[in-house]
């Protein structure tokens, strides 16, 4: 159980670390025709450069989208092991074709390799049903918070790498494309590590099961009318899309407002990271044991659309080290009880298919906001995203108040 669960979360780890990497490289791509490394070469449309950014942005969870929750029906075949070797794979080649997009500024290479990874990449989705596997029903929060606190880990060292080997002035053959090199070799190790280690959890496939490939469609369907789950559905569809319209342009404000580099914004997440390790390692762990987790959201998200409203308040860098702390609290917190209560109301039977809907619901949550938040950037301001952002979590946060006593505390 321990071997299998330290797989696991090294598994959601790297998938985090790769994720993390992107975050200070990719706004290096976009935000400045004169870097060698600006991939948008047509000088017309150079000027819709963050939209290309919000697009790329969506590529990845437009594909995960309608690839996820098929990989999530084939984990429960075919068992959770064969489909984490495939999907890391995957990924693994996905960041190589983006680090050769990088080195021959190639817009159409870097969409076709999000494309590959989001398709393939159900990593997190069927990690997270293989956790829930092994993982008796009171201790899954704890144990998600646990899973939250990798993450945070991931966050820490992927944008601090994504930061650090990116920049020449670090090391003078460094650049844009070795971050995702680094990933790539990562991501395949990765695979060789769960292929002779981890153990199946999923001792009884279900070799009849039929695929459905339009299942990403028909679980958004699903999400809303299964009675017992549709408004957590639906808080977690409106938490992640205000999350999204966050990170997705919060990097390009940071350079605009105090005119952060590479390095910087890796530190800045990196720190974000530090504060997400705590929240989920000690503070969601110990709150599980002594509140449910309705009363913990009916609070942390609005606390967390408060916290993204106190990113206009600093005028200088060092401020936002008193308002990530807050956030990323929120947030932690959020996130560790939302998956902890929707699993816990799953019956056992169906904890692939419900996580699998829930990644669907989540991809769609990643999909439309960089779309949006691109032309947002673009037309009104770098934090115009931001302010969406802060608009729908509290909206998050009123349908669950709302509508808490659907689910049980």
């Amino acid at each position: 159980m321990k071997k299998t669960l330290a797989t696991l979360l090294f598994i959601s780890f790297l998938d985090m670390l790769g994720i993390g990497i992107l975050i200070p490289v990719i706004p290096m791509l976009f935000t400045n025709a004169e870097s060698p490394y600006f991939v948008v070469h047509n000088a017309y449309l150079a000027q819709y450069a963050y939209v290309f950014m919000g697009l790329l942005l969506a590529t990845f969870p437009f594909a995960q989208f309608f690839a996820a929750p098929i990989l999530g029906q084939l984990s429960d075949k075919f068992g959770r092991k064969k489909i984490l070797i495939f999907s890391q794979a995957g990924t693994s080649l996905g960041y190589i074709l983006f680090s050769l997009g990088v080195v021959f500024t190639s817009l159409p290479l870097l969409f076709i390799s999000r494309l590959i990874d989001g398709f393939t990449g159900g990593n997190i989705a069927v990690a997270q049903a293989a956790i829930a596997d092994s993982t008796p029903p009171q201790a899954r929060a704890r144990t998600f918070g646990l899973m939250g606190a990798v993450f945070g880990l991931g966050f820490i060292v992927g944008p601090f790498l994504g930061g650090v080997l990116s920049s020449p002035h670090i090391v003078s053959w460094f650049s844009p494309a070795i971050p995702f090199w680094f990933a790539a070799i990562l991501s395949g190790t990765n695979t060789i590590i769960t292929s002779l280690i981890l153990k199946e959890t999923h001792p009884s496939p279900q070799r009849e099961l039929r695929i459905d490939m339009a299942k990403s469609v028909h679980n958004v369907i699903k999400a809303f009318n299964i009675q017992k789950l549709k408004y957590l559905f639906l808080t977690s569809l409106f938490f992640q899309s205000g999350f999204s319209f966050f990170t997705s342009f919060s990097s390009v404000y940071l350079i605009h407002r105090f005119n952060f580099n590479q390095t910087d914004l890796g530190n800045y997440f990196g720190y974000i990271g530090l504060w997400i390790i705590f929240t989920q390692a000690v503070v969601t762990r110990w709150l599980s044991k002594r509140v449910s987790e309705a009363k913990i959201l009916s609070f942390t998200m609005f606390i967390c659309a408060f916290s993204i409203c106190l990113h206009f308040v600093p005028t200088q860098a060092w401020q936002l080290l008193l308002v990530v702390p807050v956030f990323a609290l929120s947030n932690g917190l959020t996130q560790a009880n939302l998956m902890g209560l929707l699993s816990r109301q799953a019956d056992a039977s169906i904890q692939g298919e419900v996580l699998g809907i829930n990644s669907s619901m989540q991809a769609l949550a990643n999909t439309i906001p960089p779309l949006v938040a691109g032309f947002l950037a673009e037309s009104i301001s770098p934090s115009a995203p931001m302010v969406v952002a802060i608009i729908v979590i509290t909206l998050a946060a009123i349908t669950f108040v709302l509508k808490k006593t659907k689910v049980a505390n």
